[in-house]
């Protein structure tokens, strides 16, 4: 009822009608002394690309999913509720995880409408991971679920005040949620605290025989909470990377280097090595992965989804324009549908460009400051949204090097510029999740 009147978030798709039920077994449970987990019947809301059995639709935002009833758990939800949590509802994103249009407006889908930032109602709560972003900063749950190909946690979680953990690719399974890319695609957790996000994160590690990628994420199943510690910085070398940002925006980087450096920090300025061609390669994978990985998804959905295909989506969104397409168009579905899916001649040499760069780019960064963890603005200050024009991002953007190495990220808050939340990035090698959150936990 908050989300659609007062001040209109629209960051929630559908409220989960088995919730109250569940929740009632969880405190008769807790009440017997049967309790399961710190999670027991605490209340978590999941992005709407994201399985969850019973009768309400996966969407992804698009009304070409309406009646994309599975039936299925994902296995990270599945996960979840095993540790007690409960899901009680869907959160709106930016349609299709911001991969239809060069021109989108993050936070906009045709099922939810626009999401509105909690902080300033006109502005951006980015994406794509949107509405989870706004949910959660409103305290409409305690904690959330996002997904990120590209900045789609860290971005919503930088702009709304939250903390957001894009993990190690391989630690979170990701089927039966709606993909753009296996190759960069991830769940996340997104929360107002480093500890809420670690005790989420805790639940969903995990191997998924359905899932390759995980295969040795059961060896990483351990309570990322318990070795949380106001101490944790004490004696750790940070590397620090200054983008180009706004002066505001630099100060209050600068400030924050301060507290680190107050809480036992060692810091080693580093400048960015050269990644030209990374992103341009990296755009080719995900137009590959995404024909690829969309085919092979809508070919699991029940006979009720009539689009089979990324070519039956497109012919649906043209079809479908007046509600589709108010805003913007579905050119890079277009530009998707016209390679040859990971079967492209192109594709091996594109994945083995941009995975180099990205890698290499933070480990040199590492090894020069002889550091174990990177820091950098996450981004910019969420921009006013525009039906117009799409989006505005300005300022820095520290999601790129991680998302395509398939590193860790993770962002905390760094307070308000000019009223507005900012997001402190803290970077790490492959499975490095433990290290950065205590870093994160100090620093909070």
């Amino acid at each position: 009822a908050m989300d659609r009147a007062g001040p209109t978030l629209r960051s929630i798709i559908a409220v989960n009608p088995q919730a109250l039920a569940e929740a009632k077994r969880a405190d008769a449970e807790r009440k017997a002394g049967k309790a399961r987990d710190p999670l027991q019947g605490v209340p978590i809301v999941i992005k709407d690309n994201i399985e969850l059995a019973g009768p309400l639709p996966t969407t992804a935002g698009s009304l070409a999913l309406k009646d994309n009833v599975t039936n299925r758990d994902a296995p990270v939800v599945a996960r979840l509720k095993a540790a007690g949590a409960i899901i009680i509802a869907k959160t709106n994103l930016s349609e299709w995880a911001n991969i239809r249009s060069t021109h989108s407006m993050s936070g906009w889908s045709a099922i939810g409408g626009l999401v509105k930032n909690p902080y300033a109602l006109d502005r951006t709560a980015c994406g794509s991971s949107s509405g989870t972003g706004a949910a959660v900063a409103a305290s409409f749950a305690a904690a959330g679920l996002g997904t990120e190909t590209d900045g789609s946690v860290t971005c919503p979680s930088s702009m709304n005040g939250l903390v957001g953990l894009k993990p190690t690719i391989g630690l979170v399974s990701r089927t039966h949620i709606v993909p753009i890319s296996h190759s960069q695609d991830t769940a996340g957790p997104m929360a107002r605290s480093v500890r809420d996000a670690a005790m989420l994160f805790t639940a969903m590690v995990g191997s998924d025989p359905a899932d390759p990628s995980t295969k040795d994420a059961d060896a990483h199943r351990i309570d990322y909470a318990a070795g949380l510690s106001k101490d944790a910085l004490k004696g750790v070398r940070i590397a620090v990377l200054h983008p180009d940002a706004p002066q505001a925006l630099t100060a209050q980087f600068d400030d924050q280097l301060k507290l680190l450096e107050a809480a036992g920090a060692t810091l080693v300025e580093v400048k960015a090595p050269d990644t030209k061609g990374m992103g341009d390669a990296e755009f080719q994978v995900l137009m590959m992965e995404l024909k690829s990985d969309m085919d092979a998804y809508l070919a699991t959905t029940p006979d009720t989804v009539t689009t089979r295909t990324l070519a039956d989506l497109i012919a649906f969104t043209k079809a479908n324009a007046a509600t589709e397409m108010p805003y913007f168009g579905q050119e890079i579905f277009e530009m998707a549908q016209k390679t040859g899916g990971i079967d492209d001649s192109a594709y091996s040499d594109a994945r083995a460009t941009s995975k180099r760069l990205a890698t290499n780019a933070i480990d040199t960064m590492l090894r020069e400051a002889n550091a174990t963890i990177l820091v950098e603005p996450t981004y910019g200050m969420p921009w006013l949204s525009d039906t117009i024009y799409g989006d505005q991002f300005s300022g820095p953007s520290a999601s790129d090097l991680p998302a395509i190495s398939g590193y860790p990220h993770l962002t905390v808050p760094m307070g308000l510029v000019k009223g507005l939340p900012v997001g402190l990035s803290l970077i790490g090698p492959k499975y490095s999740e433990a290290k950065l959150l205590a870093a994160g936990y100090a620093y909070e």
